[in-house]
């Protein structure tokens, strides 16, 4: 049991640390050859921070074990939402710009919802629906780059956020970090999932559980890290809006390669009294009820409270504690 927790505890180190050499390398080398910063802000740097989820879920997938890849990208809403953003609303609630909310919010909202119909209606994810989500992909990257570009004041936070202030690095070294930064996610992502499933069958515990908890938290530690950082340089609207992009991303992005490898069904591992999938009325209205929480005051009054914060807080504390009961 030591060396699984050793090397699942590795696998979250490689995450983390190749996510951040990937985005360096990837963003010195967009610079290099004159991208746009927007463009940098808009994708490079999004993507980089959602790149363990889709390595973990993608290498679950290909492996047959739906528990992991749907709990991963699930469990990492509502650790996004719920915990991460909690702590920056709790501690700095504030005004925020609606403006910059309504866009990914909007995507959001209509993802999640015809995921959730999909679970709720068969529960059964088919090659052509990861593909469909890939696409919106690539439609909401399309969009918020036209719109930043027609609202420059929405890109000033992005543009801040790429930026690493240290001395510029050689093309050899850019692009060795690039490689590297991918080797690590790709290795860290393949000790999260074998070592996980290890432990989950250690502790007698389904793999959905592990996944929209320990993994969960884990590949969120990107957005964890952003958040804390805007919150001490006091742009906490700058968090929260990578936080809502990031959980796009888990639906369109995660989810959406995932099925697109290998198509899975709702895992029904976890079941509530009377054989109910616990998974359809405890993990999808959860994650939709959090979102709901944190954006709609935001969107109606353009402004957090600490109550919100402290809310979701206490939903994902139950929630946690809910995954873990027998």
């Amino acid at each position: 049991m030591l060396v699984p927790v050793i090397l699942f505890l590795v696998g979250f180190g490689l995450l983390i640390k190749g996510g951040d050499w990937f985005v360096d390398g990837s963003v010195g080398i967009a610079r290099r050859f004159h991208l746009p910063e927007l463009l940098i802000g808009a994708t490079i740097v999004s993507i980089g921070t959602t790149l363990p989820e889709v390595m973990v879920s993608s290498q679950a997938a290909l492996q047959g074990n739906a528990g992991i890849s749907y709990g991963n990208a699930i469990g990492s809403i509502i650790c996004n939402t719920s915990l991460i953003a909690a702590i920056t609303i709790s501690v700095n609630p504030g005004k925020v710009n609606p403006k910059s909310f309504a866009l990914p919010t909007a995507f959001f909202f209509a993802a999640a919802l015809s995921y959730s119909l999909i679970a709720w209606t068969g529960g059964t994810f088919q090659r052509w629906m990861g593909l469909m989500y890939l696409a919106v992909f690539v439609l909401y990257m399309v969009v918020s780059t036209v719109q930043m570009k027609k609202h420059p004041e929405l890109a000033e936070e992005k543009e801040e956020e790429t930026g690493d202030g240290g001395k510029p690095r050689s093309f050899a070294m850019e692009l060795l970090l690039l490689v590297i930064g991918a080797a690590a996610i790709a290795l860290g992502a393949r000790f999260l999932v074998d070592n996980g499933t290890k432990i989950a069958s250690a502790l007698g515990v389904p793999d959905s559980v592990i996944g929209l908890t320990m993994v969960a938290l884990g590949t969120s530690l990107p957005e964890f890290i952003t958040a804390i950082t805007s919150l001490v340089k006091g742009h906490g609207s700058l968090s929260l809006g990578n936080i809502i992009g990031a959980n796009l991303f888990n639906i369109i992005l995660v989810s959406g390669m995932a099925i697109s490898l290998s198509p899975f069904s709702l895992p029904a591992e976890k079941t509530l009294a009377g054989g109910v999938n616990s998974s359809l009325v405890i993990d999808l209205p959860v994650m939709l009820l959090v979102m709901a929480i944190m954006c709609l005051p935001a969107l109606k009054k353009g402004a957090l409270k600490r109550w919100q914060g402290i809310l979701l807080l206490c939903i994902y504390a139950a929630f946690t504690a809910y995954q873990f009961m027998s």
